[in-house]
């Protein structure tokens, strides 16, 4: 597999057809993103199972969210029984669960790595805070391994982000996919870089939307609930743009800034 070394203001690029490929789609796309948010809602409050099992099933959700961007791409519109069409091609969601279970691991390895030297310091933090009623002393001693966590886990999330893509739609064995997956983020990190910051601007800016909205006199809890399905759209066009980032990579490269891939 060759990867497309792209400039950075592909990142851009790649929001901005998401947002088209959205629009094409608006409600197919919402409800698939209000989806994903309830997976991950009840993974959260369902500890420590429903995280593990929302981890497993990333890689064969993510390939499904490609799948339907490709067909809104393509013209085609969005039913409900179309969603789950791409995992049944025999053995394909069973690569999506080893996928997902190697995520889980390395996710183990690295939390091990980015904790276990401060064990020490964090007993001592929790002690202290059980005794003072005080969570500073933790949030102090836990600053640190997860500044190394967060480090170690965007280049574990590197190897991982085109894999479901490649393994689905080229057959790509699972490590190969991780290799070359890995590769293809290199060659791009400064568009990633781009990216990551434009949704980082698009998803503060909801929030600073909504502080001015209280400041100006709505409540906290109006506000809150006007910002639930702005988020959830929000969600959305970023999913949907997981499939111009795979395309102009791995399959072309976009010829318009406007175009839907």
């Amino acid at each position: 597999m060759q990867a497309v070394v792209l400039p950075a203001r592909a990142g851009y690029l790649w929001a901005k057809q998401g947002w088209l490929i959205f629009r094409s789609q608006p409600m197919a796309f919402f409800s698939w993103a209000m989806f994903v948010s309830l997976l991950l809602m009840t993974a959260s409050i369902t500890p420590p199972v429903g995280p593990l099992v929302f981890v497993v099933l990333m890689p064969a959700v993510t390939f499904m969210t490609i799948s339907a961007c490709r067909q809104a791409a393509s013209g085609q519109r969005m039913l409900l029984g179309m969603w789950f069409a791409p995992l049944k091609e025999k053995g394909l969601f069973k690569k999506f669960l080893a996928m997902g279970g190697l995520y889980v691991l390395i996710c183990i390895i690295l939390g091990m790595i980015a904790f276990f030297p401060f064990m020490d310091e964090l007993s001592q933090s929790v002690q202290t805070a059980t005794a003072s009623n005080n969570l500073l002393p933790l949030l102090d001693a836990v600053r640190t391994p997860m500044i190394i966590f967060a480090v170690l886990y965007v280049l574990m999330a590197s190897i991982f982000w085109y894999a479901p893509a490649l393994v689905g739609f080229h057959g790509v064995g699972l490590i190969q996919s991780l290799f070359f997956s890995a590769i293809a983020c290199w060659r791009n990190k400064w568009a990633f870089i781009i990216y990551g910051l434009v949704w980082i601007c698009v998803f503060l800016s909801i929030d600073l939307a909504m502080e001015l909205l209280t400041l100006i006199g709505l409540s906290e809890s109006t506000a809150a609930t006007i910002q639930v399905p702005i988020n959830i759209a929000a969600g959305g066009v970023m999913y949907c743009s997981f499939y111009p980032n795979y395309v102009s990579v791995f399959e072309s490269q976009p010829s318009s800034d406007s175009s839907i891939v």
